[in-house]
């Protein structure tokens, strides 16, 4: 018997704040798995730890798009990231009809983080995927439970850094590795485009490396998408053969519909 295709979905903290696009996030999961997909969320939240340190009055200060970590705010994202933020979308795919899990890297030994170096800045508890581990998440898929992975995960173990604190991992960039280790067909990046736009605003379909340069060079990628495409194209080297796209989260159907050649843009490996 063939194995289901299994799809890593990545979802930002922007499309689970509010309860109607989550709930239309859960429902496409639900359509998703009825017609016979696997599936994963990995899930940030940025928008809700930015909300929830300026409440506390904490201190903000971004480098090259990655929020400099203290011991406070690596606190404060491991209660928004494995606490509110995952729980929530567990009970809303819950309440869609759709068993589901919330892990963070500890939990099973998921993954662990390595201290994500800068040459100007040390950055703090800031992380990227170290060793992963993913037999807990094979045996949730096997008796049909959703696992919803936080990227928030404790240090690897040998590494020469603080080890008193989660390290806040930038799931755009966790997104690849954990694709990876459990082994994905898809790995579809759900955000708020309609995928990555050219120079007259229209889609499109698919970007090698190559053209990818280009158009950041041109300035057609720009801002925002810059991390996006970084993060797909680092994906698609981390698991080869894959299927990778960034693709319109709206809808109670996206999911399927990020699938299908006339949605969002597809990365391909270099001709």
């Amino acid at each position: 018997m063939a194995r289901q295709q299994r799809i890593l979905v990545k979802v930002g903290g922007a499309q689970l704040e509010q309860p109607g696009p989550r709930a239309d996030l859960c429902r496409s999961v639900a359509l998703a798995r009825e017609a016979g997909f696997e599936i994963v969320l990995v899930h940030g939240g940025g928008n809700q730890i930015r909300d929830l340190v300026r409440k506390l009055g904490l201190p903000e200060s971004y480098h090259n798009g990655l929020r400099v970590t203290d011991a406070a705010t690596a606190d404060v994202v491991l209660m928004v990231l494995a606490g509110l933020v995952n729980k929530e979308l567990v009970h809303a795919l819950e309440t869609s009809g759709v068993r589901a899990c919330g892990l963070s890297g500890a939990d099973g030994g998921t993954f662990q983080a390595t201290k994500r170096r800068d040459d100007v800045l040390d950055l703090g508890y800031v992380g990227e995927v170290g060793r992963t581990d993913v037999r807990l998440v094979d045996l949730l898929l096997r008796d049909g439970i959703l696992p919803v992975i936080a990227t928030a995960a404790p240090l690897q173990h040998g590494e020469d850094a603080p080890d008193d604190r989660f390290y806040n991992v930038n799931a755009d960039m966790a997104a690849g590795p954990l694709s990876r280790a459990v082994r994905a067909d898809v790995l579809l990046f759900l955000t708020d485009v309609p995928g990555v736009l050219d120079a007259a605003k229209q889609r499109i379909p698919e970007l090698t490396p190559e053209a990818c340069a280009e158009l950041r060079l041109a300035g057609v990628i720009h801002g925002g998408m810059i991390p996006k495409v970084d993060a797909a194209l680092a994906a698609l080297a981390a698991n080869p053969g894959s299927t990778v796209k960034i693709a319109p989260a709206a809808g109670a159907d996206a999911v399927r519909r990020a699938l299908s050649p006339d949605v969002g843009t597809s990365f391909q490996e270099s001709r």
